[in-house]
């Protein structure tokens, strides 16, 4: 086919193979090539099939890798280059702003992930599938479905349970088979040892904790897993608001683990779904 043939040219937002929700979002991304690869095989595909131009996939490259709004540019491919979509953080936005991109995202994808979000954005989105998690403040729609692997999350205490519950629902959202364990932090250890067999079973381990932050040296020390720390901003005065166990934490004896910021649970969401989907 010529490329020059306009009238044989297919208008790629109505293409289902180029455009549709599930190929170039993130939701049933199976391949092993990662969204990326997904989209160049539907180009190739479409190319040789005649169904499109060259300037088809000019076109959609350039109208769709991001989005220009009123307050944003919207990256629309960003989990094609890095395996995670864009996802917006909602503290210190305007709920209308953070409404804004939230719904640029999902006319295109079918889905999205806010953290650190309220209820009044959860308000202002007016999108059905939404799903407001108080506790950690996750508002998220879509997301992969067949989950794999297993990413277990603990937390130390009941206090730290919103930044875990935000790590278990980002690592849900990318893809990862997500279980939480709860409260058995160091001071009454034997809560720990009897959940032995979880630990074993899980790919990645994300451990949140608070006030000394101590739980994942102690985690560390009983397996072999990928262990990732998360300090909170839970404890009284000499905590400093996290930082105490933010320094604990990256002065860990054990050898290997990661550390995130002060109640970023989102972060190790991200890197333990990243490990618990490589080949083991």
């Amino acid at each position: 086919m010529s490329l020059a043939n306009k009238g044989k040219r297919a208008n790629l937002k109505s293409q289902k193979s180029l455009h549709s929700r599930p190929e170039t979002g993130q939701r049933q991304n199976k391949g092993k090539s990662g969204g990326l690869g997904k989209l160049l095989d539907n180009f190739s595909e479409g190319l040789g099939n005649g169904d499109i131009s060259a300037q088809d996939v000019f076109n959609h490259l350039k109208d769709h890798l991001y989005e220009e709004v009123e307050v944003a540019k919207v990256d629309h491919h960003r989990a094609c280059i890095q395996g995670v979509p864009e996802v917006i953080l909602a503290r210190g936005k305007q709920a209308d702003d953070v409404a804004m991109v939230a719904r640029a995202m999902y006319k295109k994808s079918g889905s999205f992930l806010i953290t650190k979000a309220s209820a009044e954005v959860y308000k202002r989105l007016g999108i059905r599938e939404a799903r407001f998690h108080e506790r950690s403040g996750i508002i998220m729609a879509g997301g992969m479905t067949g989950r794999k692997g297993r990413v277990l999350v603990v937390s130390a205490g009941t206090a730290d349970i919103p930044v875990a519950e935000e790590a278990a629902l980002t690592a849900s959202f990318l893809g990862s088979r997500a279980e939480t364990l709860y409260d058995v932090g160091v001071a009454g250890l034997h809560r720990l040892l009897g959940n032995r067999e979880a630990i074993g079973r899980a790919r990645c381990i994300i451990v949140v904790a608070g006030m000394e932050g101590a739980l994942p040296s102690v985690i560390g020390g009983l397996t072999d897993r990928p262990v990732i720390a998360v300090p909170t901003s839970v404890g009284y005065g000499a905590s400093l608001g996290g930082f105490a166990a933010l320094l604990a934490m990256l002065n860990s004896c054990v050898p290997g683990i990661a550390v995130m910021n002060i109640d970023n649970g989102f972060g190790a969401g991200c890197l333990a779904h990243k490990i618990n989907r490589m080949n083991r």
